[in-house]
């Protein structure tokens, strides 16, 4: 394994981190956010759903745009956009300012993400092993460590911009110097093959969409509702409802640890399976659960299992796409419609569980995301590699093949 990939692969684990901490410290500070701006409770939801659908936007576009631009190259450019878009979000005093901080925020968390992904499923296949699972590991510490820092923002009753102003003054030139060892795989070539690899069609990656959103719905489901429902539902403490999802990072950033162990030695179908085994028993433990504690135990469960599913769905994206279309540029094309999938699961799951919750019970919304997941077990066929790729014993492509870094190393 060559230094280029070594460092290419520790320069996108940090890209991954700083997004998770951008990330956090976004969503965990919408109550200060509105109340800074003074956003209704009937306009707030549609701040909240623009920036999953900018960001599927911005998704779509980079799938076009990697065709003539390395991904690296829109990974470069677009974090510190996000950085400086969280900035401006915490700097506004209108709500004009607000909403174009956060669509900005949402067009260039598309591309961010799908751009994150694309460097990251050229790199395992470069490595010739599952190291995808450690990438997201990467994020989950830093959706831990934003969550942290917004807690003691908070608690400081700092000002917005004062809390987030050193963050970005921190990352945005870590993430800048970190760029020049990204590394591009072959779908990074687009002088070889302006085709992109567009021949991968959505009724091939199908299975893989659905099994992107059941997991998003199953996580947004966790993001939204576990602090209401283990206060509201399991009649829970004000402090204790702040546990659940605190636990659930832990337990993705744990699973995600070791998972590409659990890849390399088992296959990613059987971590697929799984983990939704374990993340459908976690919605039945929340469900049924008689007190706070016990339900606790359920969000722990939904944290060791969810956490495999996405970084396995778009692994196993871009290795259908290099199996079906060869063409430079198929996998980055796989990963950027996948991508998509994520902001609708994100955008479906929240009002789906409220809506249930309000017609009928939260027990028996919990049974919905339980069932869609358990969904994922057929379709984890798909997760499945060729017999000449990844996995011990199994023949590694060649570095040489796979690309060079962004900076031209």
């Amino acid at each position: 394994m060559t230094d280029v990939l070594r460092r290419g692969r520790v320069s996108l684990a940090f890209g991954f981190f700083a997004q998770g901490v951008a990330f956090a410290l976004l969503v965990t500070r919408i109550p200060a956010i509105q109340d800074r701006y003074g956003v209704s409770d009937a306009l707030l939801p549609v701040f909240l759903a623009a920036v999953p659908v900018l960001a599927g936007v911005g998704s779509v576009v980079t799938g076009r745009l990697v065709r003539r631009v390395r991904p690296s190259r829109l990974l470069r450019w677009s974090q510190p956009v996000v950085l400086l878009a969280l900035l401006g979000v915490g700097a506004g005093d209108r709500v004009a300012v607000l909403a174009v901080a956060l669509g900005v925020f949402g067009l260039a968390v598309g591309a961010l993400d799908a751009s994150m992904n694309m460097l990251g499923v050229s790199l395992q296949r470069a490595y010739g092993r599952s190291i995808m699972l450690g990438f997201h590991a990467a994020y989950s510490l830093g959706g831990i460590l934003g969550a942290s820092l917004a807690w003691a923002g908070a608690r400081g009753d700092l000002a917005l911009w004062v809390s987030y102003l050193p963050v970005v003054a921190v990352l945005v030139p870590a993430a800048l110097v970190g760029s020049r060892w990204y590394v591009d795989g072959e779908g990074g070539r687009p002088e070889e093959d302006e085709g992109g690899g567009a021949g991968v069609g959505w009724k091939v990656l199908l299975p893989l969409c659905l099994v992107m959103t059941f997991a998003y719905i199953g996580d947004s489901t966790v993001s939204n509702w576990s602090a209401k429902y283990v206060q509201d539902v399991l009649g829970g403490s004000e402090q204790a409802a702040t546990v659940p999802y605190n636990v659930y990072m832990v337990t993705t950033l744990v699973g995600r640890a070791v998972g590409d162990f659990g890849v390399r030695r088992f296959g990613a179908v059987a971590v697929v399976r799984g983990g939704a085994v374990v993340a459908a028993g976690g919605f039945a433990v929340v469900a049924g659960a008689p007190g706070a504690w016990v339900g606790m135990l359920g969000f722990t469960l939904l944290g060791l299992g969810l956490c495999v599913l996405v970084p396995q769905t778009f692994a196993a994206a871009g290795r259908l796409a290099e199996e079906r279309d060869g063409r430079p540029g198929a996998s980055d094309a796989a990963v950027a419609r996948l991508n998509v999938f994520n902001y609708v699961g994100f955008l479906v799951g929240s009002p789906l569980v409220g809506v249930l919750g309000d017609v009928w019970s939260y027990r028996g919304a919990m049974l919905v995301p339980m069932v869609l997941v358990l969904v994922t077990v057929v379709y984890a066929r798909s997760f499945a590699a060729q017999p000449d790729r990844y996995g011990g014993g199994h023949e590694r492509p060649r570095t040489a093949d796979v690309g060079r870094g962004s900076n031209g190393l």
